[in-house]
């Protein structure tokens, strides 16, 4: 029977992982096509209501969650001290901010910067790659110190000669970008997770406290004094939506080496069934939204994960038979490299001039179109992978 700290890596996790990132991908795409159904789409803010693309970002976040408590038990193993741990969940926030805020300016990117707003977030993904890449230990380590240097010098360029809006505005962090908010929400759930050393009773009052901030926030009841801090925090909603994932990670480790997995799944049956019942609860003050990340938002996209993840575990774990889900692989292991193939291909796109008949734009024949788009990302990140190039925050 293995041990706690053993149970390093769970296939169920890389695996919804996989599939949420090849949906993240998908439903990105949908912009391009005309005549597809509406639940797939975004639902508009001030309508109660969310269609699938409103499930993926939560989705990830609670992934996230899920990761924290195995991340900071290997660590653990590897004898690193809490504040080294500290020190870690802080350069992985910072990275994921820095990636956020740098892809949101290419929105509002205006011709003043010299640059189009492709060429802008194609040099912001090869920046990021130069940075964060987990270079071979062979490769000679003043290479790889240059060729970070000259990432973070050519971001550093980027931001001074930034302008936006109507060619007035500097670079700013503006909405933070969704890397951006992962990386707040990142921050407070990592922090609350390596603080917690592993007691479970310390993740389940983070989680209460933050939901509970949730709830305050819908109702306007948090203090306007508080609101300097990035609302992905103080706005409970984001962080509980990580704190819930790593609330099921920790208990799926106590439970997992037990080798019950019939009481674990009731367990976490009845966890989503309750979070179903509080989101419809609370759905009749705040109704759902995405876009005002409503506490209904929150509890009903924790219980379709935590439902998604013990599903794949069954399937994957205890059926082993993850081989099923092999082709998306890469998704799970190099997820944010796959975050960042459609900047590439977009651009490739424009740049050769490719038009797409309008067939492939249009119903059914768009989305294969989209999901082709997803898997063709998928596979170049595997790809890439397999060349050197790992994106390890």
């Amino acid at each position: 029977m293995p041990k706690e700290n053993q149970l390093s890596r769970v296939g169920a996790i890389d695996l919804v992982r996989a599939l949420t990132m090849v949906l993240m991908i998908f439903v990105n795409d949908l912009w391009s096509l005309k005549g597809i159904p509406a639940w797939l789409e975004h639902v508009e803010g001030g309508v109660d209501g969310m269609g699938l693309a409103d499930t993926v970002f939560p989705a990830f976040l609670f992934i996230v969650g899920l990761s924290l408590p195995f991340a900071v038990s290997s660590r653990q193993a590897r004898g690193d001290s809490p504040l080294s741990q500290i020190l870690h969940v802080l350069s992985r926030s910072v990275a994921l901010l820095v990636m956020g805020v740098f892809l949101v300016n290419g929105e509002t990117l205006h011709d003043a910067t010299g640059v189009p707003r492709l060429v802008w977030n194609v040099l912001s993904c090869i920046c990021f790659i130069l940075i964060w890449n987990s270079y071979p230990k062979s490769m000679n380590l003043w290479l790889q110190r240059g060729l970070k240097a000259l990432g973070a010098a050519v971001l550093l360029v980027m931001a001074y000669r930034y302008r936006g809006g109507d060619g007035t505005e500097t670079f700013a962090p503006q909405w933070w970008g969704i890397l951006g908010l992962i990386g707040w929400a990142y921050l407070a759930a990592g922090l609350v997770t390596v603080l917690a050393q592993g007691r479970l009773i310390v993740l389940s009052l983070a989680w209460l406290a933050f939901a509970g901030l949730s709830v305050a926030w819908a109702a306007g009841k948090v203090p306007g004094v508080l609101h300097i801090i990035p609302e992905a925090i103080i706005g409970g909603t984001l962080t509980a939506l990580v704190l819930g994932g790593a609330v099921i990670g920790r208990m799926f480790q106590l439970w997992q080496p037990k080798n019950d997995n019939l009481r674990m799944t009731l367990a976490f049956a009845a966890i989503a069934v309750a979070l179903v019942a509080l989101g419809f609860y609370t759905r009749q003050f705040w109704g759902i939204s995405k876009l005002s990340a409503t506490p209904a938002w929150l509890f009903l996209c924790s219980a379709m994960t935590l439902t998604a993840f013990v599903v794949l575990y069954w399937i994957g774990d205890v059926a082993k038979q993850g081989k099923w889900f092999g082709f998306v692989k890469p998704a799970g292991t190099d997820t944010l490299l796959c975050y960042l193939m459609p900047y590439f291909l977009y651009a490739a796109m424009v740049y050769s001039t490719l038009q797409l008949p309008e067939l492939l734009t249009t119903g059914g024949p768009g989305l294969i179109k989209s999901l082709l788009l997803a898997l063709i990302c998928v596979w170049i990140a595997g790809g890439l992978s397999k060349l050197g190039v790992k994106l390890k925050l």
